[in-house]
């Protein structure tokens, strides 16, 4: 299934963004409605996965400065990745990848030098194989289990 992954721009993208994120947290995973949406999606750099007739098939954010610092524990040069998500039709093609290295390019373009992400327990080895590592112990977020899992760039 070919796509392209690119930055999210302009209101429509974050409208395509946010039906991904509806789709696979919300409605396919229970997350609640205000849990899923915060305050960090106003300032972080949205990856947006599109399919070759145009419509949404993936997303994912960065938090970078200031906020990264403060969510990850005051550590300098770390950003966050987070709300990872591809729609059921595309899973398994590699798009989660694809993701993943754009948003780890985005972080280094902004001087990240290690990423940090509090991954769903059932996907520990899809990031593993990502050269992840998880740290500490299991806990909830949003009623799933999580775990916090880093990567030097």
């Amino acid at each position: 299934m070919p796509a392209t992954v690119r930055v999210a721009e302009g209101e429509s993208d974050l409208t395509l963004v946010r039906e991904v994120r509806r789709e696979v947290f919300i409605v396919e995973q229970n997350v609640p409605e205000e849990l899923e949406y915060d305050e960090y999606d106003a300032t972080s750099v949205h990856l947006l996965a599109l399919g070759a007739d145009g419509a949404p098939l993936g997303t994912g954010r960065l938090i970078f400065g200031d906020q990264a610092r403060e969510l990850t524990g005051g550590v300098e040069g770390r950003v966050l990745l987070g709300r990872l998500a591809v729609v059921a039709a595309a899973r398994g093609t590699g798009l989660g990848v694809e993701l993943v290295r754009a948003i780890e390019a985005a972080g280094r373009e902004r001087g990240a030098v290690e990423v940090e992400l509090h991954a769903q327990v059932r996907a520990l080895g899809f990031y593993e194989r990502l050269g992840y590592v998880a740290e500490g112990p299991v806990y909830d977020d949003a009623g799933i289990p999580h775990r916090t899992m880093t990567r030097v760039l």
